[in-house]
């Protein structure tokens, strides 16, 4: 009866955690190509065919302009979006939410000395982010917004996107 016992705790501890591991493996990052399936630089059919975006901007009528979505997984507020996608350069940029991490650990609420452990070289830019390329994808970058000492936002987005200055 200790045996059968015995193989019974072990076969559903086994479970357990394989379904921890699972599920820890099934969190996407926010880096260094894009969210998940949702890639830079997909056109914008690439992108709808994930069926993790909608739709909540129209581009520019001349279709020379960009687009805004949101991860269906991270709704934003009626006037923001959470993805641009451009005509010309395909997926431009995603906008971290929270619960996002970067494959470095860094989250909204990351404290500014856990930002530049995290990445060394990051510089302050002229308008005071902190911009770094993102590691493993030298066509992206990070922009972080530090306030107050943490990270209140930021995105990873192709060097020559289009949609934002």
């Amino acid at each position: 009866m200790k045996t059968v016992i015995g193989a019974s705790l072990l076969v559903g501890s086994l479970l357990v955690s394989g379904a921890t591991a699972a599920n820890a493996q099934a969190k996407p990052t926010l880096g260094p190509y894009g969210y998940g399936a949702v890639k830079l630089g997909m056109t914008v059919k690439q992108a709808k065919a994930t069926r993790k975006v909608v739709k909540k901007t129209p581009g520019a009528p001349s279709n020379d302009g960009c687009s805004g979505w949101d991860l269906k997984q991270f709704p934003t507020p009626k006037d923001s979006v959470g993805v641009y996608i451009s005509s010309k350069v395909g997926l431009a940029a995603i906008f971290a939410a929270k619960g996002m991490t970067t494959p470095e650990g860094i989250k909204i609420g990351s404290t500014a000395k856990q930002l530049k452990a995290a990445y060394p070289h990051i510089e302050k830019t002229f308008q005071g982010f902190y911009s770094i390329t993102v590691p493993g994808n030298k066509k992206a970058y990070y922009l972080f917004d530090i306030t107050r000492g943490k990270v209140a936002d930021y995105s990873i987005s192709l060097n020559k996107q289009d949609c934002f200055n």
